[in-house]
């Protein structure tokens, strides 16, 4: 997903008033634009976009200019002549006075009041009406002014300006309002062409058909659309260069470390693996990449190979069942810590700080699991498996006589009563047999 404004708040107030007017072709919503020398060669390109199924809708400065003038002319000449001179009588009459107001309100609450009696909705809004038009007229004078200047003010307004529609001049070119003009056709005669794409112009699947059905077209195309396009692209391109330099240091230090190509292997291809599945989870729980996310992917490359290395380091040294060994408890305490301390951004308002927690608690819980569960069946049994040697037991003394057992106790016994904690150890060093006689001891 290249598009940044899906990392940001839907509910603020800028993003919100912005994916509501994005349907307007106003707003020209992550349009295309095309730049052409003049405006006939911009109305060729616009005619040649127009016919492309991506398209919605092109425009240039020539779309400013009505087409059948001359008819459109007729008729509001025709409506001119009709209506004129209503809108401008010979004679003026005198604004009304404060008590011409005030009759003419009551006068006209009476009349509604009858229509009152009617029933129904209209009769209703009459009643309600005929209400207000009364506490109007039983108002101050002040009261009446602030109506009049609230609603007769832009009464007089919007009849000069429908006086003004009723003559009509033909619309050109040259006859556009220069701050009009002057964003569709450059001071050097150069011209602007809009496109604009069919469906909504934020999903990201139609900017991925529309931009390069345009650039096909006219490759030198910019725009909102076209730079979010290419800019994404440009992301892609560089986390892939990225990942074949990490994975080439990766298996390079591998390869110094283990001298085994196959250990090296052994190493790379679980965590390729986790890398695949987790990708694959992103389709399945539609979690696309963005531009916040996609930073998880370098932490799989990293935290991953700790893992795989341990377990090739312990396969090695001939450890067997590694699946039930104190090994397998570390790595998957210190997968689900990292983890945790990592998918704690999921907690996040923030929509791409939301993003890049869950996408690296994903990819943690793939690699723990690609280390934990396939990587002992990918090694098999190891190439030497490592036995415990059994302790040596001491031989037993030769049993001596009884006599010869009392003089040795009797010539090693101290002479001073050392301390208790000597005497029992001095005891245990020496060995004790069945054969000893009780009757020896002095």
């Amino acid at each position: 997903d290249f598009n940044p404004l899906h990392l940001q708040n839907p509910k603020a107030e800028a993003v919100a008033t912005y994916l509501e007017l994005r349907h307007d072709p106003q707003t020209g919503a992550n349009a295309v634009e095309v730049i052409k020398p003049d405006l006939a060669a911009a109305e060729a390109s616009a005619k040649r976009l127009a016919e492309l199924p991506e398209v919605a809708q092109t425009r240039t400065v020539a779309n400013f200019v009505p087409d059948e003038q001359p008819q459109k002319l007729g008729f509001i000449r025709q409506i001119a002549a009709a209506i004129g001179p209503a809108l401008r009588p010979k004679q003026m009459q005198p604004p009304p006075s404060d008590t011409d107001n005030v009759a003419a309100l009551r006068s006209t609450a009476q009349t509604l009041s009858q229509f009152a009696a009617l029933g129904g909705a209209g009769g209703e809004a009459a009643k309600r009406l005929s209400e207000l038009l009364t506490q109007l007229a039983q108002a101050d004078r002040a009261a009446r002014q602030r109506v009049e200047a609230a609603v007769v003010v832009p009464l007089n307004l919007s009849l000069a300006g429908l006086q003004a529609a009723l003559n009509p001049e033909p619309v050109t070119v040259a006859t556009i309002p220069p701050e009009l003009k002057r964003d569709w056709v450059a001071p050097d005669g150069r011209a602007r062409v809009q496109v604009l794409p069919k469906g909504d112009p934020e999903d990201t699947a139609v900017l991925r058909k529309f931009v390069p059905a345009v650039l096909a077209v006219e490759p030198d195309a910019t725009g909102p659309a076209a730079m979010l396009y290419e800019a994404g692209n440009t992301i892609v391109r560089a986390f892939i260069e990225a990942g074949i330099f990490a994975l080439a240091a990766i298996a390079l230090l591998l390869w110094i470390t283990l001298r085994r190509v196959t250990d090296v292997l052994m190493t790379l291809v679980p965590l390729l693996l986790a890398a695949v599945v987790t990708l694959e989870l992103c389709v399945v729980l539609d979690l696309p990449l963005n531009f916040a996310n996609i930073i998880a992917l370098p932490l799989l490359l990293g935290v991953g190979v700790a893992f795989k290395i341990y377990y090739i380091m312990a396969w090695r040294r001939g450890r067997t069942a590694l699946v039930q060994s104190t090994l397998t408890r570390a790595v998957i305490f210190s997968a689900m810590t990292t983890a945790t301390a990592f998918g704690s951004l999921w907690l996040s308002r923030h929509p791409g700080t939301s993003s890049m927690g869950e996408l690296m608690a994903l990819a943690l819980l793939c690699t723990m699991m690609a280390a934990v569960l396939f990587q002992p069946a990918l090694m098999g049994q190891p190439r030497e498996v490592a036995r415990d040697e059994p302790m040596p037991v001491p031989a037993e003394p030769e049993p001596m006589p009884a006599a010869a057992w009392a003089v040795q106790r009797i010539g090693t016994r101290p002479q001073h009563r050392p301390e208790r904690a000597t005497r029992v150890g001095s005891r245990q060093e020496q060995p004790e047999t069945q054969d000893a006689p009780h009757e020896a001891e002095p």
